[in-house]
């Protein structure tokens, strides 16, 4: 079998969720696959360390496909005439993005569709185009993969599509991911908190991620606690959203450092060596951060809402991620109690075990390899 791959997200200065999704899965499915071709639609040029074995041809198509206007044309046009040049049998998209002109069976993985549910939260240009063509992307697959349970129903239900063709495969996180002892939590303190135990939070600069609700709440925990945790943000803001930071004291903002985006290895040192993982966006389709913590064994105040409950399960105490006081309120109960942060690092390290990328890439194997 020919399988094309939308690998568009394999960026080699700057991987985010869509391409770790990409490396995570397709790199499984061409290693344990020689017998099949694969044939990798990059938009712009490529990293020789993505090109994951002999059985993987490399093809970049014009334009760079960042804007919705230049999504139309790369998939409309370069990736519809790609197919047919390179016959391909199915077309594989783990962003979800497909081809709508063309008759080649398409498997697109939909992560979610925060888009429906809160289109205020994207530019007008990338709302109406995800508005406009993912429910026409739903219907145009031969099948449709996502993350969790909750946006399997979301998907069915939001696009009137039968719940049957769509299949939920969880997603794993990277075994980088690991406890780390008290010595290299100091370290990784003084670098980032001051030396202080700290809150984290690891997600994009985004509006449904809820960064500003948790600032708030911070600094109402700063102002009722004792307790001296520092808060660290991970990540960078996604189509330029603008965090507003004016309603901090300045003692409050020396207590919280933004990191910007951090490599693999680094965010690792920086998830084990956190007190309490905060992650409390409003939708979210999975969640892979929450995993990451459990990992490392990191008790977690998690939102209540959409996929998150489904993967936190009993590794993290829920918060409302609307209600402010709530956030804060939890944030001192748990900061205040050794106990319960010790059971929910257990719970948390038992939990991890059942999220396995290889788990993840063999169910989607079976997707891409029957009727």
């Amino acid at each position: 079998m020919k399988i094309a791959v939308n690998t568009r997200f394999l960026l080699p200065t700057k991987m985010e969720g869509f391409g770790w999704y990409t490396f995570e899965i397709v790199k499984r499915i061409v290693e344990q696959h020689p017998e099949h071709e694969f044939i990798f639609f990059f938009d712009r040029k490529y990293d020789e360390k993505f090109i994951f074995g002999k059985n993987v041809t490399p093809v970049v198509l014009n334009p760079p496909a960042r804007h919705p206007i230049l999504f139309m044309i790369w998939f409309e046009i370069a990736v519809y005439r790609a197919l047919k040049k390179h016959k391909v049998d199915l077309f594989f998209s783990p962003d979800g993005y497909l081809s709508l002109r063309s008759k080649i069976p398409q498997i697109g993985v939909i992560h979610d569709i925060n888009f429906e549910h809160y289109p205020e939260d994207l530019p007008f240009s990338a709302r109406v185009y995800l508005r406009f063509f993912f429910k026409r992307f739903a219907k145009k697959a031969k099948k449709i993969i996502t993350v969790s349970n909750f946006s399997k129903e979301d998907i069915a239900k939001t696009y009137q599509i039968d719940s049957s063709k769509i299949k939920a495969i969880w997603n794993g996180a990277s075994d980088i991911f690991l406890p780390i002892e008290d010595d290299e939590k100091s370290i990784i303190q003084s670098k980032y908190s001051k030396g202080k135990p700290y809150f984290l939070f690891v997600g994009a600069i985004h509006p449904r991620k809820n960064v500003k609700r948790l600032l708030e709440a911070y600094s109402i925990y700063k102002n009722n606690s004792s307790n001296d945790y520092e808060l660290v943000i991970v990540g960078e803001s996604l189509w330029n959203n603008a965090l507003d930071t004016s309603f901090l004291s300045e003692e409050h903002k020396n207590s919280i450092h933004f990191t910007g985006h951090l490599p693999l290895n680094e965010l690792a040192k920086v998830m084990g060596a956190a007190s309490i993982f905060m992650f409390i966006p409003y939708f979210e389709g999975f969640g892979i951060p929450i995993v990451e913590a459990m990992k490392c064994g990191v008790p977690i105040i998690a939102g209540n809402k959409s996929a998150i409950p489904e993967v936190a399960g009993n590794a993290a105490i829920y918060c409302d991620p609307f209600d402010v006081k709530d956030i804060s309120t939890k944030m001192g109960n748990l900061a205040n109690s050794t106990q319960r942060q010790l059971e929910l690092s257990k719970n948390g390290l038992q939990r991890s075990e059942i999220f396995s990328w290889d788990i993840s890439a063999g169910k989607v194997w079976n997707e891409l390899n029957t009727d």
